[in-house]
């Protein structure tokens, strides 16, 4: 976490986890009674949780399943503020919605995945939310779109919000393996890239989509630098009206923390002296790799005049297997994964392949 982001989230009120720098924002997937909720709010302070998330309107794939219990949740919510002192954080999805938040007085909104995928759903949230100063959180779209996740935010910005914070919750895959979502790791690491001042809070209940990835995906995101964790907690996750499989109870959760390595944000990083040595040597490297591909490429240039002189197509199946065939032989040898050889050669293949069809 930079320092920036850290002093943005610490004033909108929000408590770093004790002995780190963390945010950590946890509660159940959905309000169901005022009994869970003040009784999940109170665990969750005792466990230095600054923020409680409830769900109160359940946008769900397909009708009749639970859907939440409404406005009926938001006197809840209240006790959960008044009396304890939380934060209270909530999603939203319609005008009404983030109406009837700000008249609750809520502290955190977000806009779901399936909102944000909707740019006009976003316009209609951004002129009902038009000037607040309530914190308003964005998840990533559905589908890996980093140009609609920037234009969501920035939907947001252009009508006066200026407390803006992401969610990556994973996008959605037709093929689902062991997670749910696809956490997109990359596509969070270009977002912290070019939008280095918003913060970026991870929610690993929703990539993981199973109580028992969660604290792999929690750990992979702190050491991706991430800003905070929205963590679903349930006092009886086995009964949970939604997406019981990804909550935790509040002795897991308890447990996760204790298990977690927090990290030395970039700052601390930069006095490190080895550390900066050994970050000169990769410059170095990487600027010798460079000219290695720009002399590979001059390379490719010569083959592809000698292909238009014999009338010879670009593509070449059976050299191109030999290579893919002899670059996995040598990465094997060089202690390299097959994942990222094949990656290498086959960004370099399409390279060498456009030279030669341009020419």
């Amino acid at each position: 976490m930079s320092i920036s982001t850290y002093n943005t989230l610490t004033a909108w009120g929000l408590s770093p986890l004790p002995g780190t720098e963390l945010m950590c924002i946890a509660g159940p997937c959905a309000a169901e009674s005022e009994e869970q909720v003040m009784t999940s709010a109170r665990v969750l302070k005792a466990n230095g949780i600054s923020a409680f998330r409830a769900g109160i309107w359940k946008p769900r794939t397909r009708p009749g399943s639970f859907e939440g219990v409404g406005i009926a949740a938001l006197p809840w919510l209240k006790r959960v503020k008044s009396e304890l002192g939380l934060k209270t954080a909530i999603e939203i999805a319609t005008p009404a919605h983030a109406e009837a938040a700000l008249d609750a007085g809520i502290d955190l909104l977000w806009l779901g995945a399936r909102t944000t995928a909707n740019p006009f759903a976003v316009q209609e949230l951004a002129e009902a939310l038009k000037g607040t100063s309530t914190p308003v959180l964005v998840k990533n779209p559905v589908n890996p779109d980093l140009n609609l996740w920037f234009g969501s935010i920035e939907r947001l910005q252009r009508t006066g919000i200026s407390k803006i914070g992401a969610i990556l919750r994973g996008f959605s895959t037709q093929h689902p393996g062991e997670l749910r979502n696809d956490p997109g790791w990359n596509i969070a690491i270009d977002f912290r890239q070019k939008m280095p001042q918003i913060p970026l809070i991870c929610d690993p209940s929703h990539i993981a989509g199973r109580r028992d990835r969660i604290r792999q995906i929690s750990q992979h995101a702190i050491d991706l630098d991430c800003d905070g964790l929205m963590i679903e907690v349930h006092i009886m996750p086995d009964k949970a009206l939604s997406d019981a499989k990804q909550q935790l109870n509040p002795q897991a959760f308890q447990n996760l923390l204790a298990q977690l390595h927090f990290r030395q944000h970039e700052e601390a990083a930069e006095n490190n002296l080895q550390l900066k040595a050994l970050r000169t040597q990769i410059d170095e490297l990487d600027y010798e790799l460079l000219c290695t591909i720009a002399k590979r490429m001059e390379t490719v240039r010569e083959i592809a005049k000698l292909k238009r002189k014999d009338n010879m197509t670009a593509l070449q199946s059976q050299r191109w297997n030999a290579i893919l065939e002899q670059m996995h032989q040598n990465g094997a040898q060089l202690g390299l994964s097959n994942e990222l050889v094949e990656a290498i050669a086959r960004l370099l293949h399409q390279q060498a392949l456009e030279i030669q069809i341009e020419a």
